[in-house]
């Protein structure tokens, strides 16, 4: 007859121990195998592209590899936005230096389109600017580039919400803000981002359009147009 103790032990070893609770215990105790190294060896697991099985120290290099490669990919898309950004900076900063040597309010502009079209590779450029916040440079004519309007002017209402929010906008724009800002060319126009100009977009809007509808999406980042908004802004109040 099986004394009390050794009874207890038989019936911890036949005992039955849930996935959960093996699971939980090497989690707790991620040495175990190094405890247990023999064990190593001996564990197989499906193979996951075949019927085949592998040992666990396969499954964990091959984990590792999965790993390494995602991050791998991470770094090449941190890179990438890297050199974006620093390209990007580059042109800001020629834009700057572009609108110090501006000599008046019509260099100003001159130089802002060319900007654009030259630095930033713009398809096409509309600035329309408030004659009730810019008296006496408004006798600057109208380009094809350039538009003088009033802030409460009727062809400004489909632009209210834009101006209430003042803040740059990326991707699709409505119908009558298209044919207002670029007329018969929207044929070709994919995606724009419009900027308001000045603190409440005060003195106006710019808008830039591409006929890549990639190049200026809703989910983009928008801080790098804020500081073109703001250089140009500052440019046409000095």
């Amino acid at each position: 007859m099986s004394s009390q103790p050794e009874q207890q032990r038989k019936g911890k070893v036949s005992g039955a121990i849930s996935d959960e609770a093996v699971a939980h215990y090497l989690d707790s105790h991620p040495e175990f195998f190094e405890r247990h190294a023999s064990l190593l060896g001996k564990l197989q697991l499906p193979h996951q592209t075949g019927s085949s099985a592998v040992s666990l120290v396969e499954r964990q290099v091959e984990i590792l590899r999965q790993r390494n490669r995602k991050l791998e990919n991470q770094l090449r898309e941190l890179t990438a936005i890297a050199r974006t950004n620093d390209a990007l900076s580059g042109k800001i900063h020629q834009l700057c230096r572009r609108l110090i040597h501006a000599a008046d309010f019509g260099h100003t502009v001159d130089l802002i389109e060319a900007s654009l079209r030259q630095d930033f590779n713009a398809d096409q450029i509309v600035m329309v600017l408030f004659r009730d916040q810019l008296a006496g440079k408004d006798d600057y004519p109208e380009l094809r580039f350039l538009r003088w309007t009033t802030s409460d002017a009727k062809e400004m209402k489909p632009f209210a919400t834009f101006f209430k929010n003042a803040e740059p906008r990326c991707g699709q724009i409505r119908d009558a803000q298209r044919d207002y800002l670029f007329g018969d060319d929207t044929n070709e126009i994919a995606s724009v981002a419009m900027l308001p100009l000045g603190p409440g977009s005060e003195i106006g809007l710019l808008a830039i359009s591409s006929a890549d509808e990639q190049r200026f999406h809703p989910a983009m980042g928008t801080d790098f147009l804020s500081r073109i908004g703001e250089l140009v802004s500052t440019a046409l109040t000095r």
